[in-house]
């Protein structure tokens, strides 16, 4: 046995009680639970003795089952003064702190833990000294300021605290009555020295102090809003009393407190919060019936309906969006393409901005339903905008709220449909914006559509900025040449060009007919269309790069389906190429009169119109004349300077090949395009109409089978052209299988369809002598004549000047 200030009698081996998440200091009482099985044997084996226990602390607080080695070595040796077992089983003891021991041996384990244990001594208070009253009023000051700011500061502690002069039991008595980690108690538990413990509980009574003072401070400022709170609360109720006795509308507080509520739904931001509670507040002031209250009303719905902070998750699957994709386009490889490669810069980084595409094609191509293709794959929501016919820039911008029947611009309200922050956008025929008096439509799209600056869009209605930078915008035209240059510059252009027949044909049978048979009620497998029935189709029923008329006369003959089907007749159609004049009629598309061979004067040209490709003859007659050129057949500007240009050129170069030098003194040359009644404009017709013009003066027939595209320049360069693929088709569809083109778009020839190159052979030239190499193989241009050099004439010398004699008087 140890003896312990001559009073308690410590023995060297006791039972070791594991604590979680508190440290027994020396005089210190407090109660403990026991539940775990060798924690309630420890102290039922201390009971049966001298009723001490060692008391550790866990090193790791969520340990259930800790071994001696989990222990900390310093703890405190305890008295049990009570103890009582509780309902569920479990033992409430109330300890006392005897003293400091330090475990130095495990005696058992099993059933509870037993330890060879070692009492350190206090040792003697140090001799007093000016630092160390410092150090003890310190603490005592800010142990009292700490309870005065909990509210917990009693006459008796303050007696309790001036009474502790040693500094070993002060520190004790203050940290063991302070809520901090077992890591810092079980520092200052383990510190010897009184003084030195009683330095460590003034530096953690000052980090306490600033807890408590912001604690304070955080209760006083919650305590004054309950305060305010109350007190608008009685003076609402005061307000209502007042102005049910004046007769006004009870209602209208409902109404302030339902807008309260959606305005606290709508997450708005800061900004917008502001100024919508300015605008409740002026409308709780206002007579309900005045002219401005419904406006204000009509303003705050708009701003609580938008979706501020609402958008929807991006499906970032990759495998998933091209599936979708695929299953609703045929082909369109490259615009695919390009939808996956924004989806994955989305997956690698969330704040990627939305980009803005414009896609540019021929009617019918799929532009606006491939907007929805992307929008599904993407989990997002769609929302279309026509732009078509639009003049007022109020449109987009929206109306002050000043005027009658203001509404934001079609930009805020398509967001509100979609009820999401993030949908794709779609701007519909961006190409025929119009304006006049009242703005112009294209400069307030600038805004819209320029990722740098639609974070802060400010419709005019609304009068506040709302991000824009996260809706994905598309937009779709026809023709490059109306949109402003400045739109222009802020949109990612794709082209989407015409269709093949072969495409057609694959388009129908995945995509439309299974639409039209499910759209007009036939069962499946009950009507059949042949491949060479849809051949014709397109071929004689339909002239165009899309697939709108496609669409229509294949719901005719569904619809002819149909109504037999109604009637009784119900057994499987097939419809053969010899049956569609019963479903569709004759042929509505008659192809351009084949050329004879053996014409002189006759070229093959390729144009592109806004509906796919066509193939254009230019005829060329040159008669006795005085020397004048006559256009015909509506040219516009850039043909009839093509045509000039030829003539210039033949004429430059008229010995080169093989003509006489003054041939156009003697003739007149007349130019013309079949289909006088349709305008023809583009600047490719050049290589054509100088073929047509030297086939009429050489007397060469040009190839019946070959088609040609391609400006020309005063020095005979053939320069590129656009829209090949349309050009193609129409040759091809013209049964012509070779085209003349630019050496410049030999880097189109990629892009077009395996099987157009397979079926179309493409000839490449520079200039004008390689053109005339293809179209007269046997025509060699001839060396021009060597200039005779201008007699040089001599200068005469100067007369020498007579000198004035003088004449006699």
């Amino acid at each position: 046995m140890v003896a312990y200030r001559n009073e308690l009698e410590v023995a060297n081996e006791l039972p070791l009680l594991a604590v979680r998440d508190v440290v027994i200091f020396t005089d210190m009482i407090l109660p403990l639970y026991i539940g775990r099985d060798v924690s309630m044997a420890a102290v039922e084996a201390a009971l049966a003795g001298s009723k001490q226990l060692v008391i550790a602390a866990q090193k790791i607080l969520h340990q259930d089952n800790p071994d001696p080695d989990d222990l900390y070595k310093i703890g405190a040796v305890a008295q049990i003064l009570r103890q009582s077992r509780l309902p569920d089983g479990r033992l409430k003891i109330l300890v006392q702190g005897l003293a400091k021991a330090r475990v130095v041996e495990v005696l058992a384990r099993d059933p509870y833990i037993k330890v060879g244990l070692e009492v350190i001594e206090e040792p003697p208070a140090p001799a007093e000294s000016v630092k160390l009253e410092a150090l003890k009023r310190n603490v005592r000051e800010k142990s009292q300021k700490i309870m005065s700011l909990r509210e917990v500061l009693s006459d008796e502690a303050v007696s309790l605290l001036e009474g502790l002069d040693d500094p070993g039991r002060l520190a004790d008595l203050v940290i063991s009555n302070l809520q901090v980690k077992v890591t810092e108690a079980q520092k200052v538990l383990e510190a010897i020295d009184p003084q030195e413990r009683l330095s460590m509980v003034n530096d953690i009574l000052s980090q306490e102090l600033k807890v408590a003072t912001m604690q304070a401070k955080l209760d006083s400022e919650t305590r004054e809003e309950m305060d305010r709170s109350q007190k608008e609360f009685y003076l609402r109720e005061q307000m209502r009393a007042i102005k049910k006795e004046l007769g006004d509308d009870v209602g209208r507080d409902d109404e302030t407190l339902e807008y309260r509520a959606r305005i606290k739904n709508a997450r708005l931001p800061k900004r917008v919060a502001s100024e919508v509670a300015r605008q409740l507040t002026r409308l709780e002031w206002m007579h309900p019936d005045a002219a401005e209250a419904a406006i204000i009303r009509s303003y705050l719905d708009w701003i609580v309906e938008l979706p501020w902070s609402v958008n929807t998750r991006d499906r970032l699957d990759l495998r998933e969006a091209k599936k979708v994709l695929d299953a609703d386009h045929y082909n369109l490889q490259k615009v695919k393409d390009r939808i996956l490669e924004y989806l994955a810069v989305m997956k690698l980084n969330h704040r990627q901005k939305g980009p803005i595409i414009c896609f540019l094609g021929p009617p019918g191509v799929g532009k606006t339903s491939l907007g929805q293709s992307i929008a599904r794959a993407m989990g997002r929501k769609f929302v279309r905008f026509s732009l078509g016919g639009l003049k007022d820039e109020a449109e987009i911008r929206g109306h002050r709220r000043t005027y009658i029947g203001a509404l934001p611009g079609r930009i805020i309200q398509g967001l509100k449909t979609a009820g999401t922050n993030n949908p794709v956008f779609m701007l519909d025929e961006v190409d025929k914006i119009g304006s006049d008096f009242r703005g112009d439509p294209a400069s307030a799209l600038l805004e819209v559509l320029d990722p740098e600056q639609n974070a802060n869009f400010s419709d005019h209605y609304l009068n506040l900025p709302f991000d824009l930078s996260n809706v994905m915008f598309i937009t779709t035209a026809n023709f490059l040449d109306s949109i402003p240059q400045a739109l222009e510059d802020r949109m990612e252009v794709i082209y989407l060009s015409g269709y093949t027949a072969e495409e057609k044909v694959a388009i129908a049978k995945k995509h439309l007919i299974p639409r039209l048979t499910r759209d007009h009620g036939l069962k499946p497998g009950l009507l059949t269309i042949q491949d060479s029935a849809i051949n014709q189709v397109i071929a004689g029923y339909t002239q165009e790069a899309g697939l709108r008329g496609l669409d229509r006369k294949l719901a005719a003959i569904c619809r002819k389906v149909a109504r037999k089907v109604a009637e009784g007749r119900d057994k499987p159609y097939r419809v053969t190429q010899a049956q569609l004049a019963r479903f569709l009629g004759p042929p509505e598309v008659l192809p351009e009169p084949e050329r004879l061979e053996g014409q002189s004067g006759v070229a093959t040209g390729l144009a592109w119109t806004e509906s796919g490709g066509e193939i254009m003859y230019i005829e060329v007659r040159a008669m006795l004349g005085k020397g004048n050129l006559t256009l015909t057949g509506q040219l516009g500007e850039i043909m009839r300077e093509s045509a000039q240009t030829v003539l210039a050129y033949v004429r430059a170069h008229a010995v080169e090949l093989g003509l006489s030098r003054d041939f156009f003194d003697s003739q007149d040359i007349h130019i013309h395009v079949p289909a006088g009644a349709v305008p023809k404009e583009g600047p490719s017709a050049g290589t054509a109409l100088m073929t047509a013009l030297l086939s009429a003066l050489l007397d060469r027939p040009a190839p019946k089978n070959l088609a040609m595209t391609g400006e020309i320049t005063l020095r005979g360069q053939v320069m590129a052209i656009g829209g090949l693929k349309e050009k193609a088709l129409a040759a091809l569809r013209a049964r012509v299988k070779r085209i003349v083109i630019p050496r410049q778009n030999k880097k189109d020839l990629v892009e077009l369809p395996v099987s157009l190159k397979k079926k179309v052979e493409f000839i490449l030239v520079d200039d004008i002598q390689e053109l005339l190499a293809v179209v007269f193989p046997d025509f060699r241009f001839q060396p021009a004549p060597a200039k005779r050099e201008a007699p040089r004439l001599r200068r005469r010398p100067p007369r020498p000047r007579r000198r004035a004699q003088a004449q006699p008087t």
